[in-house]
């Protein structure tokens, strides 16, 4: 499987040497090329001699291509993968750059894929992305893209992958996230110059995914500079409501058929964008730009219904391995319609039957790892999903004591969970909240207003509990909408390729 580089520039020398500093560094030899939209800065002699200097020395081969005459971006593009002859692109703009081990992950998680998956399905891979970290123009971490699915790797099955990205499930991130198969990018026909900077990358993406599955990597492995007033910034709000919309139209006709019956309504779709921006606005304090963008949406419920489903689900994307409704929608077991009380004991085997096979195998590290995550969920089905009839109890004394008994289990619970689940986790005073708010309301059902009274305060003043409470209402509700399978390939406890596929065929 060759890879190749693809960076485009425009008179950013400076900058396009870092870029090209990164792809030369990867820890697996890759085709590099400059992909340059006719600059005047003098990066054509420098990426000229440096091509000469390697190609002498035996290095990975480093290929110019300059443009006519300044064509954009996505023309620019669109020429760098031409010249390439690597079965896959891995785009990179000249700001941002690579970590020395990406494509040496992407690359194993895409192998993964082929041995484990194609075999069987038939279908190949043509898209894959990373987690990656934000950074500012001095090289300082801002931030990182959030992890969005189960294990170090995994991948959506072609049909799952444009409902998915309607739903706002699967974000494939900014180019410098996304590597993609050649002959499906050119089949697709490339980057559109008429959307040039402005959501031309995410179109592509929608295209290329009607070719085959898309794989997901949660490591940090490319890094994006932030610019105070970059260019996609001064687009006016209107203009990004327009082309949010087009992007959604575009999603909404290539969504499989399996999907057809839970598909929302296309204006829906609209007037939730339309409310999504009009926030975006009030947020910036342009009140009358709020109005504008909003207004024909503000009386639709079946809008405000899609705004919160997908506010609920970002939120339930955080923390995975606590909320039932989020395991559910982000696991193989979902598609063979088991309780959800089955996939928490079915995955809780599968993590015990390896540990028990790491351990004889003198794996200590992955089997002691294995044997914790299945101990956790097995606990688990002690404290969720919070089934009401828990607390049905006749003396009115003994129901603090049954509440507090759910909050220890679940305390224990998050005392399994491992460093970076518990990062994704928020604070653990917020899930205790966010449990006696739930018991205060079954309390009320029950007519137990003594321990209902009891049991509100703090918690009743909690944002974060209570944006818990509805982002789970939401998902219970609409589970059906949010089937989205994931299967994981590279398993986070498991030190060799340990995959889901090994136990149950998609």
């Amino acid at each position: 499987m060759k890879f190749s580089i693809v960076i485009t520039t425009y008179n950013r020398l400076a900058l396009l040497k870092r870029a090209i500093d990164s792809a030369l560094k990867q820890t697996v030899p890759c085709e590099v090329i400059v992909a340059d939209d006719c600059s005047t800065d003098g990066t054509e002699d420098y990426v000229c001699q440096l091509s000469q200097t390697l190609a002498s020395g035996n290095h990975s081969p480093l290929i110019y291509h300059r443009n006519p005459h300044n064509s954009g971006h996505s023309t620019t593009m669109n020429a760098g993968v031409e010249v390439a002859t690597g079965e896959w692109i891995k785009p990179v703009d000249d700001d941002d750059y690579l970590s020395p081990h990406c494509i040496a992950a992407m690359t194993e998680a895409i192998a993964v894929h082929e041995t484990q998956v194609v075999p069987r399905n038939q279908t190949p891979a043509v898209i894959c992305s990373c987690q990656a970290a934000q950074v500012d123009p001095d090289g300082k971490e801002l931030s990182r893209t959030r992890i969005i699915g189960p294990g170090q790797a995994f991948y959506i099955p072609q049909a799952d992958i444009h409902y998915g990205m309607l739903l706002e499930q699967v974000p494939f991130g900014t180019p410098i996230q996304v590597a993609y198969r050649r002959d499906a990018f050119l089949k697709s026909g490339g980057w559109d110059s008429s959307l040039d900077a402005n959501c031309d990358d995410i179109d592509s993406w929608i295209k290329i995914a009607q070719y085959g599955d898309g794989i997901f990597i949660n490591q940090c492995l490319a890094y994006r500079t932030i610019w105070p007033g970059a260019y996609n910034q001064t687009f006016s709000l209107k203009k990004r409501l327009e082309t949010n919309i087009l992007m959604k139209e575009k999603i909404y006709e290539l969504v499989h058929q399996k999907h057809q019956k839970k598909l929302p309504e296309i204006n829906n779709i609209r007037d939730y964008l339309k409310l999504h921006w009009g926030l975006v606005a009030l947020k910036k304090a342009q009140f009358t730009k709020a109005a504008q963008l909003s207004s024909s949406a503000l009386f639709s419920s079946s809008a405000w219904k899609l705004l919160m489903i997908t506010v609920a689900s970002r939120q339930l994307q955080k923390f995975p391995d606590i909320y039932p409704a989020a395991l559910a929608h982000s696991t193989l077991l979902y598609s063979q319609n088991l309780s959800q009380s089955q996939m928490l004991d079915a995955r809780a085997n599968l993590k015990l039957q390896y540990s028990r096979t790491a351990l004889q195998e003198g794996k200590l590290n992955s089997g002691l790892k294995s044997g914790l995550t299945g101990m956790a969920l097995l606990l688990s089905q002690k404290v969720l999903p919070f089934d009401e009839n828990r607390l049905q109890v006749t003396d009115k004394t003994a129901y603090p004591e049954a509440v507090q008994r759910l909050i220890q289990g679940m305390e224990t619970h998050y005392s399994f969970l491992d460093y970076q689940s518990k990062l994704n986790v928020n604070y653990i005073k917020e899930l205790r909240s966010y449990l006696r708010i739930r018991c205060v309301l079954v309390a009320i059902k029950q007519g137990k207003m003594r321990a209902a009274f009891q049991f509100a305060f703090p918690s009743i003043f909690s944002l974060a509990a209570w944006k818990y409470f509805i982002s789970l209402m939401i998902l219970q509700k609409q589970k059906d909408a949010l089937l989205i399978q994931k299967f994981v390939l590279i398993d986070t406890s498991a030190s060799s390729n340990l995959t889901d596929a090994e136990h149950d065929s998609p």
